[in-house]
């Protein structure tokens, strides 16, 4: 179990979790609240069944890793597991939504492309394997 909280005093992860924790509180308040123009839950999730045959229970599950990472990387706490589920999270949606529209961000004739999801989910990968770092929990769990 020390290998879940294990971490350096490295301030890059803080650098990864903050960039991930302000992405996926917009991002995820928008699929679960509707905040920012978004749909809601109940109508996002119903988008991910009809648009990409995603159960709805997974659906939901998804929409709490957003919510959960933003939790768990501004507090350092349990930053592995969120990072984890969100690396699942990120891969299903840059192959399912991103893929067929090539690399860039922008796209002429609508569509973007893995640039940002490739990014974020490099991220979520390196605290995967990196921990929480710094200021975080996690690393006083881990002393």
């Amino acid at each position: 179990m020390d290998w879940l909280f294990q971490t350096t005093d490295s301030l890059s992860y803080v650098f990864l979790r903050f960039g991930l924790a302000v992405t996926f509180f917009f991002h995820g308040t928008q699929h679960a609240f509707g905040w920012h123009g978004g749909k809601g839950i109940k109508d996002q999730v119903a988008n991910w069944r009809n648009k990409y045959h995603i159960p709805v229970a997974i659906g939901m599950f998804g929409t709490f890793v957003e919510l959960f990472t933003v939790i768990s990387m501004a507090l350092g706490f349990l930053v592995r597991p969120a990072a984890f589920f969100l690396a699942i999270f990120i891969a299903t949606a840059m192959f399912k939504s991103h893929w067929g529209h090539g690399f860039f961000l922008q796209q002429k004739g609508g569509g973007s492309g893995i640039e940002y999801t490739l990014a974020l989910l490099l991220m979520a990968l390196a605290l995967v394997f990196g921990g929480a770092g710094a200021f975080s929990i996690d690393r006083m769990i881990s002393r």
